[in-house]
C-alpha cells in the first residue's frame, strides 16, 4: 500500500510514497503543506511526515513498539491526534503529538493521552475550533460517539445514541458526522457553549458505507458534498430471459 495525491481540477493523481513497505493512513497539515502518514517499514506502524510538494525526504516523526494512526491536527497546527493499538492493558487509545510540524521532530517526551482507558478510544477529530475532540468508544459495550473538552474544563458528552463510528465535524462546528451501525451516515446537530456541548437530533443520509480500514468518507467545508467508498453495486440490472431464440434469427 502507498499513499497516493489526487489533483481533482486536473483528474490526476500522482504517487506520494515510494517504500517497500506498507503506508496506511494520512492527514493534511493545516495549512496543506505536510502530510503525516504510517508506515510499518520498521515493524511497527510509526508516524512519519514529508512535504506535500514531495519535495525533500521523508522524515521520521514518532517510533514505539504500537501500532499508531494519524487521524486529526489541531486547526493551529500544534498538536496532532493520533490512536494507537497493541497494549494489553488498554487496548486502543488517543494520544496527542505536540508541535508535529517543528523540526526536529518531537520526541516520546512530548506525548501526553487523551484518551486511555480499560476500553479502546479510536478515530478521533479535532473540532473546527479545536476546543473539542470527537472520538468513538466502547465504554458501553458498544461503539458509541462522544465529544470531549481538550484540555477542558467540562466534561464529555455521548453524540449517538445507538452506535457510532468514525465521527467527522462539519467546518462550521455545527455537525458532527458518524457512520450507524446499520453502515448508514448519520448527520447529529452540535451546538457548543464554553465548556458544554449541546446535541440535538440525528438523521440518516445514505449508505451502507464500509468501516473497515479507518475513514473512507470526508465532508465538503459547507457541510453539502460528502466523498465516499461505497460497496461495489451488483446484480442491480435485470435479466431477460430469450425463449426460442435460434427461431428468432430466421425471421
Amino acid at each position: 500500500m502507498d499513499i497516493w495525491l489526487y489533483d481533482v481540477a486536473r483528474s490526476l493523481r500522482t504517487r506520494f510514497t515510494f517504500d517497500p513497505a506498507a503506508e496506511n493512513q494520512a492527514v493534511w497539515s493545516p495549512d496543506g503543506r505536510t502530510i503525516v502518514f504510517n508506515s510499518n517499514r520498521k515493524g511497527h506502524f510509526d508516524l512519519y511526515r514529508k512535504s506535500a510538494n514531495g519535495v525533500g525526504a521523508e522524515e521520521l516523526l514518532y517510533a514505539d513498539n504500537l501500532e499508531k494512526y494519524p487521524l486529526s491536527f489541531s486547526p493551529d497546527g500544534r498538536f496532532l491526534l493520533y490512536f494507537s493499538q497493541g497494549d494489553p492493558k488498554t487496548g486502543s487509545d488517543l494520544w496527542i503529538l505536540p508541535d508535529p510540524l517543528k523540526t526536529p521532530a518531537p520526541g516520546a517526551a512530548k506525548l501526553y493521552p487523551f484518551q486511555r482507558t480499560p476500553f479502546n478510544e479510536l478515530n478521533g477529530q479535532f473540532s473546527p475550533d479545536g476546543h473539542w475532540i470527537a472520538y468513538q468508544s466502547d465504554e458501553s459495550g458498544r461503539f458509541e460517539i462522544y465529544a470531549a473538552p481538550i484540555p477542558g474544563p467540562g466534561g464529555k458528552r455521548q453524540i449517538s445514541t445507538s452506535g457510532g463510528l468514525l465521527p467527522r465535524w462539519r467546518a462550521n462546528g455545527k455537525e458532527v458526522f458518524y457512520i450507524a451501525p446499520d453502515q448508514r451516515l448519520m448527520a447529529a446537530e452540535i451546538t457548543a457553549k464554553g465548556g458544554e456541548i449541546e446535541t440535538g437530533g440525528a438523521h440518516p443520509l445514505f449508505g451502507p458505507l464500509p468501516t473497515s480500514n479507518g475513514f473512507q468518507y470526508d465532508v465538503s467545508a459547507d457541510g453539502q458534498r460528502i466523498l465516499a467508498v461505497t460497496p461495489r453495486q451488483t446484480g442491480s440490472e435485470p435479466l431477460t430471459i430469450v425463449q426460442n431464440w435460434p427461431a428468432g434469427l430466421k425471421k
